[in-house]
């Protein structure tokens, strides 16, 4: 009978501390990040009353007798399932679509991983969690590719290290306008003389703009130079305020097709007319987008693109599937800033607990293997949401009842082997 209320002693208090992880999951539900507990039992040791015995002579074989002394746990487990996600409409909250965790510094040198993507910039510009921990991943230059560090050398093997939207990634500064390219049409329906102007904005090295104006005028016999065919066009390059333009001649098939080789002219302009060395602009007139057709209307189109631009300030932060964050400028410009990296574990479940949905390794987790999101085993990331708690009310509640259920019975057995020790003490009377 003792060993009936001792097993049962240790069903209660097993089945207490199922109802802990229980209460733990239900008070978690809504938790971002956060992965659901299970508890498994075990019998425990049990003793024999009498051992096995093999078959001899005219005799079978006997089995053991044995009473079983109660049940352990078997294990704990966090169980890892990814959760649903939702939408935030928040660009710096991520979730990720796959495996993987976020790489955060715990601010001790160590590193912790999470699935709670809350992340915000902080007024120094540092990329971290609601506790402060900063994210970590890698900074880019202006093609996409890894740097050593913020303004660092290209290195494609650079490790992760914190992400902070430093004041230089705040700033776009100018580029002087390098190619201007123009496309469109000459109306081959022009009289001779006729003339076409468009004006357009390029920038020096300062980001200061001034206006070229480009002026096309239609040859022929009487004009100066004469034409040597009916299709051929002079242009004038003119930036504002100055008097000397760049010159040249566009020839053209009888079939409106540009045969001017080459199709490209080096022209170099003074902005601000000073004639000052080193203040000159270099750029590359592009005319191989343009034709000679007759026009319904009469008229010619040019438009114009070039590749310069002002300085700008930074306006939107944006994020991708592949954990690219990129900045877009005042000036009109985008580009990426850096990518955020994702680790995963050969066994995430040996993964220890910290709070906070963060998670530590352990001996049994493996180590992290570090990736661009999208990339291995790692999964892409959601922008704009949110991974919300893994726990399922449904099993939940079904749980507690079994497990309610198992208490209930231990406690009975407990009641019942009080009450037959109470008969046994009873016979002496």
């Amino acid at each position: 009978m003792m060993r009936s209320m001792y097993a049962a002693v240790s069903g209660l208090r097993n089945h207490q501390i199922r109802m802990d992880v229980i209460g733990n999951n239900i008070a978690n539900v809504n938790t971002i990040g956060f992965k659901k507990s299970r508890v498994t039992f075990q019998d425990a040791f049990t003793q024999i009353l009498r051992g096995a015995s093999r078959p001899q002579g005219g005799v079978g074989g006997t089995n053991p007798m044995q009473v079983g002394l109660g049940m352990v746990l078997g294990s704990i487990d966090t169980i890892h399932t990814k959760g649903n996600t939702q939408t935030t409409g928040n660009m710096t909250d991520l979730a990720i679509d796959g495996e993987g965790y976020f790489i955060l510094n715990s601010g001790s040198g160590s590193r912790v991983y999470t699935r709670a993507g809350a992340f915000r910039f902080d007024s120094e510009g540092n990329f971290v969690n609601p506790d402060g921990l900063k994210v970590q991943g890698w900074y880019l230059d202006e093609t996409g590719q890894r740097l050593s560090g913020p303004g660092g050398a290209v290195d494609p093997s650079a490790a992760p290290t914190d992400l902070i939207l430093l004041p230089s990634l705040t700033k776009s500064p100018p580029k002087a306008t390098a190619k201007v390219v123009l496309n469109g049409n000459l109306d081959a329906g022009t009289a001779e003389g006729g003339t076409f102007t468009r004006s357009f904005t390029v920038y020096d090295k300062l980001g200061n703009p001034y206006t070229v104006s480009i002026k096309f005028t239609k040859l022929g016999p009487t004009t100066t130079p004469p034409a040597n065919n009916p299709n051929e066009w002079q242009w004038e390059a003119l930036p504002a305020g100055q008097t000397a333009a760049a010159k040249g001649v566009l020839t053209f098939s009888s079939d409106g097709k540009l045969t001017t080789v080459p199709s490209t002219v080096n022209v170099t302009f003074d902005p601000d007319g000073t004639a000052n060395s080193g203040d000159e602009c270099s750029q590359t007139f592009d005319f191989s987008g343009i034709t000679q057709y007759a026009d319904p209307r009469g008229e010619s189109t040019i438009s114009v693109t070039q590749d310069g631009y002002a300085k700008g300030d930074l306006e939107e932060i944006t994020v991708d599937a592949a954990g690219v964050v990129s900045g877009s400028y005042s000036n009109g410009v985008s580009r990426p800033l850096f990518k955020v990296a994702v680790a995963t574990f050969a066994n995430p479940g040996g993964l220890i607990s910290k709070g906070g949905s963060l998670f530590a390794v352990s001996n049994n987790s493996g180590e992290p293997e570090i990736s661009e999101p999208g990339t291995g085993r790692a999964g892409a990331i959601s922008p704009s949401s949110l991974e919300m708690s893994n726990v399922d009310l449904s099993e939940e509640f079904t749980d507690m009842i079994v497990t309610q259920r198992g208490f209930q019975a231990n406690s009975r057995v407990i009641t019942v082997s009080d009450e037959m020790l109470q008969e046994l003490v009873n016979l002496k009377r």
